[in-house]
């Protein structure tokens, strides 16, 4: 029986796992040396201008023509101050496939040089000392900090960022990203079907509003079109983002989240009421999510939605004159569109989510290469590049510098002169952006917080989905829900894990596929070579 498995074990290892284990070995061995052995970064004396480098630059564009072009004009202007470096672009159509495409590439020490993302990603990028370049002493170095001395283009200094906007980018004790784009979420709105249902535009909107609305677009007469569009199709409140939706609404009720320290303070009672009021408009049909049902624009722009909650960069494909739109040209009703904050349950203390995508740098082992991606991530914060890009949608520039310029202060200015570069709807959300940046904040960064934000949205997901099909939607209901999603993101993993500043344990929890079947497949390799090993040495000793 001994001989048979013995010889079973061989064959499979030597024909197949052999050679599969021994790469896996090797992909262990630079994945550890990635993660824990890589040495701090230091800056340089001086930039060696005489040597090539190449680095990569992984960004993010939902097939935007004119953002690709900036990205590549950017590089291509920045490679004629420095023809030593050449910067690969490679785009990507979702923040998360980022995302999950770094975690996979941390294992084989294959990240990419600079990086696109979010505050909560980086967190999880930071699986060991030393991965994620901290900035801070970059930002003040005398030569090529931020506006350095060498600096071979017009960079801002570090305080002609945005005060609120660089704070994002501090955590755990460090700066790790530098921001880039900023934007926040806007309520668009369909003003000619408010008034035709018999109801002003307050002042500021708050979320009894909406829903009241919502509810009284939901008539029909008797063929079953309904009254307010002579459609069959109306969903009065889409909102794009639940996520949001949810760590909005906690905030504005001084409700808990989480706290600094990683605390998961979600479940709460605040949360079950706010999902029990979700459920009754989403059993009536009057709310729904862009998971659920589809883009808010295409249902605004077809008469078919009132209140859309969506990104200030989603602009552009909002209203009836939208430069971008996904429905055919004879589906677009004409309506008045209106702009306005999102709603709030206290008007008089605003508070909305602070979002848009910051830059991160990942170490490697030459230093003269990561000095290649610190300039140019300072150069993607020029004027040049902060006011094009801006300009495509509705974000804002992250400086001062660029916002204050003459150049951007025209654009603003003529806001309607065009469907296009000047499109109203698009610069009238750029304008509210800018009012009420002091009522925008951010949620915590520590590791699992990119887990917690997934699950505050599946709350809703969760809820909305159950309400439509009639299940009841009851105190019982909410508990298991609570559970349920508690452990679908393992969040009683990461709740007392504490800080950044204490903790650098990776957040396995939102792994893709890939990586886990590469760990598993890793781990039962090494398993069958230990077995291996330990029949040859029961072999020995029998002889």
């Amino acid at each position: 029986m001994n001989k048979m498995w013995k010889e079973r074990a061989r064959r499979f290892l030597s024909g197949i796992l052999c050679p599969a284990a021994l790469i896996g070995g090797l992909f262990t061995l630079t994945g550890c040396h990635g993660q824990t052995g890589m040495a701090a970064f230091e800056i340089p004396e001086e930039f060696d201008l005489s040597r090539e480098y190449e680095i990569t630059f992984w960004a993010k564009n939902d097939t935007n023509k004119t953002q690709t072009a900036i990205y590549e004009k950017a590089i291509a202007d920045f490679e004629s101050l420095y023809p030593n470096v050449t910067v690969n672009l490679r785009l990507y159509t979702d923040y998360g496939k980022i995302y999950n495409d770094v975690i996979t590439n941390i294992a084989t020490n294959t990240t990419p040089n600079v990086c696109i993302t979010y505050p909560d990603h980086i967190a999880t990028y930071l699986t060991g000392s030393n991965l994620v370049v901290p900035l801070e002493e970059l930002f003040v170095n005398e030569k090529y900090g931020l506006g350095g001395s060498e600096v071979l283009f017009d960079a801002p200094k570090v305080d002609e960022i945005i005060p609120k906007y660089l704070k994002e980018c501090e955590f755990g004790g460090h700066y790790y990203a530098l921001p880039y784009m900023r934007s926040s979420e806007v309520c668009y709105i369909n003003k000619t079907y408010v008034e035709a249902l018999g109801y002003a535009l307050p002042e500021a909107l708050t979320w009894d509003f909406i829903w009241e609305v919502s509810e009284a677009a939901m008539e029909k007469d008797a063929e079953g079109n309904f009254l307010i569009n002579g459609q069959k199709v109306m969903i009065p409140f889409i909102y794009k983002s639940t996520d949001n939706m949810m760590i909005q609404m906690l905030r504005q009720k001084d409700a808990g989240y989480s706290t600094d320290s990683g605390e998961i303070l979600l479940f709460n009672d605040t949360t079950k009421e706010q999902l029990l009021t979700i459920a009754e408009h989403a059993e009536s049909g009057a709310f729904s999510t862009f998971k659920i049902s589809s883009y808010p624009a295409n249902f605004l722009n077809a008469g078919q939605c009132i209140f859309a909650i969506d990104s200030t960069a989603g602009a552009t494909w909002m209203g009836t004159h939208a430069p971008l739109c996904d429905i055919s040209e004879d589906k677009i009703v004409d309506f008045e569109t209106e702009i306005m904050p999102i709603p709030q349950f206290d008007t008089e203390h605003p508070q909305m989510i602070s979002q848009g995508p910051s830059v991160c740098i990942f170490n490697k082992e030459d230093a003269q290469e990561v000095m290649a991606s610190w300039l140019f991530v300072q150069y993607l914060l020029t004027n040049e590049v902060q006011i094009a890009y801006s300009e495509t949608e509705g974000y804002v520039p992250v400086t001062a510098k660029a916002q204050e310029s003459a150049e951007y202060q025209d654009y603003l200015s003529r806001g309607g002169e065009n469907n296009t570069l000047y499109y109203d709807i698009k610069i009238k959300a750029v304008k509210m952006l800018l009012e009420h940046i002091e009522h925008t904040f951010v949620t915590p960064v520590f590791v699992g917080s990119a887990s917690l934000r997934d699950a505050s949205g599946q709350l809703i997901e969760s809820t909305v989905k159950s309400a439509r099909r009639g299940q009841e939607i009851d105190d019982a209901y909410i508990d298991k829900l609570y559970s349920d999603t508690a452990s679908l993101y393992r969040l009683d993993q990461i709740g007392n894990k504490g800080s950044l500043a204490t903790s650098n344990k990776a957040d396995l929890g939102e792994l893709p596929g890939t990586a886990k079947a590469l760990l598993m497949g890793l781990g039962a390799a090494w398993m069958l070579i230990l077995l291996y090993v330990i029949l040859g040495a029961v072999k020995k000793k029998r002889h």
